[in-house]
C-alpha cells in the first residue's frame, strides 16, 4: 500500500518537473535561448541572366533564412532564396530582400540595379500609367457611368483612385492602345485600399470597342476584384495580378494574360463601383500592358 502511494507521488512529480520545464521554455523564446536567432543575414547577390533581356537573378545567402520576401518597387512578395525578376522599363530599381529566421527574426538587405534600355518587346504600352503629372493624367479618358456624378475618379500622390457613394453608382476611366495579331500581352497594375466593401466590383478589360458615356462596358473582361467572388471585403494592397479574383472572360480562370484577333486599336478600361462602397475609395497606380 505505502509503495503505490509513493509511485503516485513520484509520477506527479515527474509531471510537475515536465510541466514547469515546458512553461520555462514558453517564457524563454527570443531571450537568448536558441530558440529565436539573434541576428538574420538577408545580403543577396544580383546577376543578369545571360541570353535573357533586362532578367536578373536574386541569390540569397540561405544559412539561419527559413523564408524570403522580396520587394522590386511594388509591395513584398513571397519569393524564393533563388528569386528571377525582369525588368522591362529603363531605370534605376531598388531591390530589398526580407529574411526571416527563427522566432520570427527579421534581416533586410537592398541592392540597386541600374537598367540601361528598355526591353522593345516588354515595354509598358500603358501611357500615364503612373498618373503623376497633369500630361499623365490626361492620358486617361472618363467613362460617365453615373449619371449625378455620385461616382468619380480623383489623381493625387501618383495614383487615381475612385470614389462612390454606394447606391450602384460607378465610373470608369480608359485609354486606346495598340496592339498586334495573336500577340499576347499581360495587364498588372497595383491596387490597395485600407478598408473593405460590400457588393463592390473593381474590374479591368481590354476589349476592341469604343466606351460610349452611360453605357456599361462589358467587351473582354481581363481581371479585377469582386466582394460576390471573394476579394476587396476586407482591406488590400499589391499587384492585381496577385489579390484579384475576377476570373478572365476568355480563359475562365484568374488571369491576366489577353491577346487579340486583329492588330489595331484596344480599349484599357477600368470600370468600378458598388452598393456599399468603401468609404476610402480603392486607388491604382503603376498600371501596365506588356507584351509576353
Amino acid at each position: 500500500m505505502n509503495l503505490n502511494i509513493n509511485l503516485k507521488k513520484s509520477v506527479f512529480l515527474m509531471l510537475a518537473v515536465a510541466l514547469g520545464t515546458l512553461t520555462s521554455c514558453d517564457d524563454e523564446v527570443g531571450n537568448g535561448n536558441g530558440l529565436a536567432a539573434a541576428n538574420v543575414d538577408a545580403s543577396f547577390t544580383v546577376t543578369p541572366v545571360t541570353g535573357a533581356v533586362n532578367t536578373y537573378l536574386l541569390t540569397a545567402q540561405p544559412k539561419g533564412v527559413i523564408s524570403s520576401k522580396w520587394n522590386i518597387g511594388d509591395g513584398d512578395y513571397a519569393g524564393k532564396m533563388n528569386e528571377t525578376i525582369t525588368l522591362p522599363d529603363a531605370g534605376t530599381y531598388t531591390v530589398t530582400h526580407k529574411a526571416i529566421g527563427a522566432g520570427g527574426t527579421l534581416g533586410k538587405a537592398t541592392a540597386q540595379i541600374v537598367v540601361a534600355k528598355t526591353d522593345p518587346l516588354k515595354g509598358n504600352l500603358v501611357q500615364g500609367g503612373s498618373f503623376e503629372t497633369a500630361a499623365d493624367q490626361a492620358k486617361w479618358t472618363v467613362l460617365n457611368l453615373s449619371a449625378t456624378g455620385a461616382a468619380f475618379w480623383s489623381y493625387a500622390n501618383k495614383s487615381a483612385t475612385i470614389h462612390s457613394p454606394g447606391g450602384w453608382a460607378q465610373e470608369g476611366i480608359y485609354q486606346a492602345i495598340d496592339v498586334i495579331k495573336d500577340k499576347e500581352y499581360t495587364i498588372d497594375m497595383l491596387v490597395s485600399c485600407p478598408s473593405g466593401s460590400d457588393e463592390t466590383w473593381f474590374e479591368v478589360y481590354a476589349g476592341t470597342s469604343a466606351p460610349k458615356s452611360g453605357v456599361e462596358y462589358k467587351d473582354n473582361k481581363v481581371m479585377g476584384l469582386s466582394t460576390w467572388d471573394g476579394c476587396a471585403k476586407a482591406a488590400f494592397s499589391g499587384k492585381l495580378s496577385v489579390v484579384g479574383c475576377v476570373k478572365n472572360d476568355v480563359t475562365g480562370t484568374v488571369s491576366n494574360t489577353v491577346k487579340f484577333a486583329q492588330s489595331g486599336k484596344i480599349y484599357l478600361l477600368i470600370r468600378s463601383g458598388g452598393n456599399t462602397f468603401t468609404k476610402d475609395g480603392i486607388t491604382v497606380s503603376k498600371i501596365e500592358l506588356r507584351g509576353k
